[in-house]
């Protein structure tokens, strides 16, 4: 069963969509790559890829508009991309979570987070950020340090959004405490179009703070594309979920 809920975001200033698909079983908030909609990962195959665990009420699926994605993919002005980026964490955590958990019918139910590409970069940013919400993340074939886009520039904004630039100062006992509680996966393929030194060096930023993970090398076969997340996200979230 699918379901489509769109409302104007006040973080983002803008309209965001929300989607869902199954009725029963763990919630998954899954991010679409940099330009992607709220309805990128059933246009290529990955929603289809889940439909035993969604048909056996394993797992409900939801993902958004990948709003500060698309800036970047733009070209915007990267000030504005850094403030966006922020923004769009605050969106999931005070708009999303509250959305899905309603949707639940549970007030503190914990989500699973998981993306590609730039999607993965805001499934492991979320738990990161918010980890009394998420108890899990699954980055695939990950884009994690934005920093070659910022032309220069730079603000408080872009440092509190993305992990390898604020883990290594993170020193808050109860945000820690909470992470290490919790668990990342960063799975990357070695095929064309991968940068398997994003993965290790996001794994390097939570190792360094002892926050459980574990890196996944899948083969040379598996490039940075569609195929290899569609036969990638089926079996982590048949494991974690």
């Amino acid at each position: 069963m699918k379901a489509v809920e769109t409302w104007y975001s006040t973080p983002l200033e803008q309209e965001m969509s929300l989607v869902r698909w199954g009725e029963w079983g763990a919630p998954v908030l899954l991010f679409p790559t940099a330009g992607g909609d709220a309805e990128e990962v059933e246009r290529f195959g990955l929603i289809h890829a889940l439909e035993p665990l969604l048909a056996a009420s394993r797992i409900k699926v939801y993902s958004v508009d990948s709003v500060a994605g698309q800036s970047w993919t733009r070209n915007d002005d990267p000030r504005h991309s850094m403030w966006l980026q922020h923004q769009f964490g605050e969106a999931i955590r005070n708009e999303v979570v509250p959305a899905i958990r309603s949707d639940c019918r549970s007030a503190d139910i914990e989500i699973v987070t998981a993306g590609a590409s730039i999607g993965a970069f805001n499934a492991v940013a979320a738990l990161c950020r918010y980890p009394d919400v998420f108890r899990v993340a699954i980055g695939m074939s990950g884009t994690y340090d934005l920093s070659d886009r910022l032309h220069g520039h730079w603000s408080d904004d872009f440092y509190f959004s993305s992990p390898i630039q604020f883990l290594p100062g993170l020193e808050a006992p109860d945000q820690l405490g909470a992470l290490r509680s919790r668990f990342v996966v960063l799975a990357t393929g070695q095929g064309r179009w991968e940068n398997v030194g994003e993965t290790w060096k996001m794994a390097h930023a939570l190792g360094s703070k002892r926050i459980p993970n574990r890196v996944d090398l899948w083969s040379e076969a598996h490039d940075h594309d569609w195929p290899t997340w569609r036969e990638m996200l089926p079996l982590y979230l048949g494991d974690l979920a």
